[in-house]
């Protein structure tokens, strides 16, 4: 695979000071690096593809988020089974065939050719046609790159690695082949595993480097979605908690706390920040998002005619409306509707109440057909009032309502003009033992039922909810129980409406205090994992907790099972399934990878 991408930019390098008619020499669609790049605004466009990669269809364009980590973690409940792949995502029991994790690999990759492809450009236009005043320009460029490449980097050790560093033991371990820059002849493409350790360190050193390189720099206009120092800083902070380097993580992500200038949104932007509103994007809580376009359009996401603009992960996550008869048999998905919210999820949050039943609407007016306006069945208005009543009361988790929409409680814009019920799937109506809640984070409300509708929401990649658990953990790692506590306390009270930085009645008073989750003997007594698994529900950040913190076992034994695997029930196997396969391509096409594939594949 590595070989496969690099050898298209040697004709690059290749035609550099040819004197024949290049045409006559190598690639007609390659640059001749003596006309290009030749200007800053060359680089720039060069470094776009690094940013762009990260839309790829294998990315966050459409598959890793809604069928790989939504099933991986359970937050989804899938009822598509036809995809073996998928299922086996499922099940956490992947095949080295997975064309899933092999996708995630390539596209990966794919990002740090790129950034290497960048860094090399800039090496060559600053020894070629550098100027003192692009001084800052480069450094930016170069900032970017890095920090793109470490973030690549950081997805790959987390998903292929053999093992996370913990307790100091694990840095010796099979990593994941490194490229610092682009191979000069096809012998330096074949890269051998190197350690989880020499992994996490030239991931630091790229976002150390990319930190200085960008301090100071503020973006704004078209520019704003580029990363700054302090997204760097809070990935470096990341990567010494994954690593557990308490006292590095402290003090890095304190700096970023502190000096930043970010700060958690207040609730009332914070519940709407994740459907799509333009004026929640780039606020005071991000450090590091994917801007997406809208393209309402009929252009099938990242398959139509602007791939590189949007993304279509809401179309899996797509909630359902009540039918035009007003029955849950008939309700329609705002896109596939693959996907719902694993039941568990619900109880998870701290609901409260059973299963709902549908009994005749009081108000029916039998002189007029049975509609959506009109439904003959409704939810039991009894129960529907205690459902409104767990909301205003906060009984459960607001962040239920951030992240998901009860059926009969909440609507949503089916046609795109009038507002349906939301309606439990069709695939569960007349099952009484299911809640069919949808998804509300990441999941198109109100646009036109049309599959083909792309998403037209950012995604968030870094906010400041994440570095504030990420600094209490490094807390409780160095034994400061009080700090530690006191940043988990501020990301629940944001959750719940109150102010962050005084003391508040919601407070937990200790590190293995009672939480909300329902049913769950981890998380219903460990308010750090609960608040990372519920403030960043459905953002794609739980598996890499799941796996660092080994709770495998736990998780498969309190989802049970899911729809698109028949009910069987979920088994987590330890000695495998915390790593995904090195894909076969590399094999076939990387002879110093040969007997490094991850144990039990």
């Amino acid at each position: 695979m590595i070989k496969k991408i690099y050898i298209p930019f040697l004709a690059l390098i290749i035609t550099a000071g040819c004197k024949k008619d290049p045409s006559s020499v190598g690639p007609t669609d390659a640059y001749a690096t003596n006309a290009y790049p030749k200007s800053t605004n060359d680089l720039q466009s060069i470094l776009a593809a690094s940013y762009s990669n990260l839309r790829s269809v294998g990315l966050y364009g459409f598959e890793l988020m809604p069928k790989v980590l939504a099933n991986s973690t359970h937050t989804a409940n899938a009822a598509y089974g036809g995809d073996a792949a998928w299922n086996e995502m499922t099940n956490n029991n992947l095949s080295v065939t997975n064309n899933y994790a092999s996708r995630v690999w390539n596209a990966l990759y794919t990002g740090v050719k790129n950034c290497n492809v960048t860094l090399a450009a800039a090496d060559l236009y600053s020894t070629k046609y550098g100027k003192p005043e692009d001084k800052a320009t480069l450094d930016q460029i170069r900032g970017q790159a890095l920090f793109l490449r470490a973030f690549y980097y950081f997805q790959l050790e987390c998903f292929y690695g053999e093992s996370y560093i913990r307790n100091g033991a694990g840095g010796d371990k099979m990593g994941i082949p490194l490229y610092d820059a682009i191979p000069a002849d096809l012998a330096s493409t074949q890269k051998p595993r190197s350690t989880v350790r020499e992994v996490w360190d030239f991931i630091e050193k790229d976002l150390q480097e990319s930190a200085t390189l960008l301090k100071g720099k503020t973006w704004s206009g078209t520019d704003q979605g580029r990363v700054t120092e302090w997204s760097a800083k809070a990935l470096l902070g990341k990567a010494y908690v994954f690593t557990e380097d308490w006292n590095n993580a402290k003090t890095t992500l304190l700096d970023v706390i502190q000096n930043s200038g970010k700060t958690l949104m207040p609730y009332a932007k914070y519940r709407d920040a994740f459907i799509g509103l333009s004026e929640n994007e780039f606020n005071e809580e991000s450090l590091f998002e994917l801007n997406v376009d809208g393209d309402n359009k009929g252009n099938y996401g990242p398959w139509g005619g602007n791939p590189n603009a949007t993304t279509l992960n809401g179309v899996i996550w797509s909630p359902f409306a009540l039918g035009w008869d007003g029955t849950e048999g008939g309700s329609n998905a705002l896109g596939y509707g693959n996907e719902g919210v694993h039941d568990q999820n619900i109880k998870r949050f701290g609901y409260p109440l059973e299963y709902y039943t549908l009994v005749d609407n009081p108000k029916f007016n039998s002189s007029k057909p049975a509609s959506y306006t009109n439904p003959a069945k409704v939810m039991d208005p009894a129960y529907k009032q205690l459902a409104i009543d767990v909301r205003k009361n906060k009984t459960a988790d607001p962040r239920l309502y951030v992240n998901t929409v009860q059926p009969w409680v909440d609507s949503v814009k089916f046609d795109g003009s009038n507002w349906f019920p939301v309606s439990k799937p069709n695939y569960l109506a007349g099952q009484a033992n299911t809640y069919g809640w949808g998804f509300r984070k990441y999941a198109s409300l109100f646009n036109s039922a049309n599959t083909t509708t792309a998403d037209s929401w950012n995604l968030y990649f870094i906010r400041m909810a994440d570095v504030y658990l990420l600094y209490a953990e490094a807390a409780k790692g160095s034994g400061d129980v009080a700090t530690a506590l006191e940043y988990i306390n501020k990301v629940k009270r944001r959750a719940y409406d109150l102010p962050i930085n005084a003391a508040s009645n919601i407070d937990y008073t200790s590190l293995n205090d009672k939480t909300v989750a329902i049913g769950d003997p981890v998380l219903g007594n460990n308010p750090l994992y609960y608040e990372r698994w519920a403030e960043l529900f459905n953002e794609g950040q739980w598996w890499f907790d799941v796996c660092r913190w080994k709770l495998g076992p736990s998780e498969a034994a309190y989802y049970g099972t899911a729809i698109n695997v028949g009910g069987t029930a979920f088994q987590f196997n330890e000695s495998k399934s915390y790593s995904w396969p090195i894909p076969l391509d590399e094999f076939n096409s990387n002879a110093k990878i040969a007997g490094q594939q991850n144990p039990g594949y």
